[in-house]
């Protein structure tokens, strides 16, 4: 999991590639003769440090004294920044505007006010066409300024077009701010419970989408107005199961981007996250074809410089692409050939857990045990189980409750009636807390209390005994109907139930089970 607590200036140093690290020694040597500079000394040691331990740092840094180390710290920290800004302002708009916002005010306070307009006139073009509103009010604050101080002559109707430009830049950045307050309290609601469990959570949901801000912003045309309108739409449509209305938002959040190809550049992190939503929509459907072509897009898009150069867009492209390709597997029932990525996928995983946030690591724990299951390695699938049981985090209550029922499932499928017994109990509690008992989760506990209450039940047992299937084909017949019921349909996306009891019934593996379902809707 990953570890938050490491200091900072440290994990800004073991981020900076080889060039960077170039970079900053010619940065900060560039002014001086002295090439033993004591923020160089410091830089160097840590850079050679596996952990950070600050007793071995003095300890074998002398000249650095422990009363002086947070002051240094603190000026090699800036003095890393300030070389990373330098080194990546090309590769950034937003950077290259605020530079030259920074120029244009140097030149009104040397008195240059002439120069400083039309060196704003420049930066408002550069501004729109790369649809960065804020950076418009900005220059639009500093015009005001000039124009009330000082007798330009620039144009006789200046004050009006001025005032109506600012009103226009208002509105959109209102309109942007409260639409995309919207689209993240919406994404909080899921990152904190997952889908909607009961009608109470799609009252909560339709409360969001009542908001005055998405009738106005329908009729808008800017860039961030429509990427914040589909989002919530987007995201309103996965918590709530409407898969045909996520895939028709994630859709548009994907084509707005292939329409202003440019933004690709800009907002890499939104474009890529749109591409994991369509991907996502296509598995919930079961589009195997356009699943498949978006991942596709996805891992040609990886292999761009614009990702390849931004480490964050890089963590956030292997991330997403390796969640597709486990989905992948789950639909066309391939789970053991799915478990030859986990070592390639573990071994990156820990090469950046200091930059994943705790969601996603708790995601991939949860996608790497269901495909161990379905492969049917139980014991190994209760292994990353137990990461998710045993690491306290409040987030994703619907992740922490099906986790922990998978867990019983697994120890029923190994025969381990006596955890079941033990467990049975506390993980009904802990569901019933969370809110997370529907009728599909107590018609599955009630199966296995009454399991329990089997003598001699083994795992052979369990398979063989003409009694015990017959219980099978009754919870098979009870849950079916529910598949279609959209408040109980939930459970049905965390555990494929379904396929499991089949798969007892006709004693074949799960993964046997849903390959055959595959190949039969898609006529293989």
């Amino acid at each position: 999991m990953p570890n938050l607590s490491t200091d900072a200036l440290f994990i800004l140093i073991k981020s900076l590639e080889r060039g960077e690290k170039r970079n900053f020694k010619l940065y900060v040597t560039r002014n001086t003769a002295s090439s033993d500079l004591k923020i160089i000394q410091l830089f160097d040691a840590l850079d050679k440090m596996k952990d950070y331990d600050e007793e071995e740092l003095l300890r074998k840094n002398e000249s650095i004294q422990k009363v002086q180390l947070s002051n240094l710290k603190a000026h090699l920290y800036d003095q890393l920044l300030s070389s990373l800004r330098v080194l990546k302002q090309s590769e950034n708009i937003d950077l290259q505007i605020h530079e030259q916002l920074d120029h244009a005010k140097i030149l009104y306070n040397k008195g240059l006010f002439l120069q400083s307009l039309r060196l704003l006139d420049k930066i408002k073009t550069l501004a729109k066409q790369n649809n960065q509103v804020t950076y418009l009010l900005q220059v639009l604050f500093l015009e005001k300024k000039i124009e009330s101080l000082h007798i330009t002559r620039s144009m006789q109707d200046r004050a009006l077009k001025l005032s109506e430009e600012m009103n226009e830049v208002n509105e959109r950045i209102e309109l942007i701010t409260k639409t995309s307050n919207l689209s993240l309290q919406l994404y909080g609601w899921y990152i904190q419970h997952g889908h909607a469990r009961n009608d109470e959570d799609r009252k909560d949901l339709d409360v969001f989408m009542q908001d005055p801000i998405l009738e106005k912003v329908k009729t808008a045309k800017g860039f961030y107005e429509r990427l914040y309108r589909y989002q919530c739409q987007c995201w309103y449509g996965f918590i709530n199961q409407d898969f045909l209305l996520h895939y028709r938002y994630s859709q548009k959040w994907v084509d707005l981007f292939d329409k202003e190809e440019h933004m690709k550049q800009i907002e890499t992190a939104q474009y890529i996250k749109g591409l994991h939503n369509l991907i996502s929509a296509h598995f919930d459907l079961k589009n195997i074809d356009k699943l498949k072509e978006t991942i596709c897009i996805l891992e040609n898009f990886s292999e761009t410089p614009v990702v390849l150069n931004n480490q964050n867009n890089l963590i956030q492209s292997f991330v997403y692409l390796y969640i597709a390709k486990i989905n992948q597997h789950f639909l066309e029932g391939s789970f053991s050939e799915g478990l030859d990525m986990i070592p390639k996928m573990e071994e990156k995983l820990k090469e950046i857990e200091l930059y994943l946030d705790s969601h996603r690591v708790l995601v991939f724990y949860y996608k790497i045990a269901s495909l161990y299951f379905g492969a049917g390695q139980a014991a190994k699938s209760i292994d990353y189980l137990n990461r998710i049981i045993n690491w306290k985090l409040s987030l994703r209550d619907d992740l922490q409750c099906y986790a922990r029922l998978l867990h019983l499932i697994a120890h029923y499928e190994l025969g381990n009636m006596d955890v079941v017994r033990y467990l049975s109990k506390s993980v009904y509690r802990f569901m019933s807390k969370m809110k997370n008992l529907g009728e599909v989760e107590e018609v599955l506990f009630n199966f296995l209390r009454k399991s329990i209450q089997t003598d001699g039940i083994t795992k052979n047992a369990a398979i063989g005994s003409e009694e015990i299937k017959n219980s099978f084909v009754d919870l098979l017949a009870t849950l079916q109907p529910l598949e279609k019921n959209k408040l109980e349909s939930r459970a049905f996306m965390y555990l494929d139930i379904i396929s499991w009891l089949e798969s007892k019934i006709q004693d074949k593996d799960v993964q046997t089970i849903i390959r055959e379902k595959f190949e039969l809707a898609n006529k293989i």
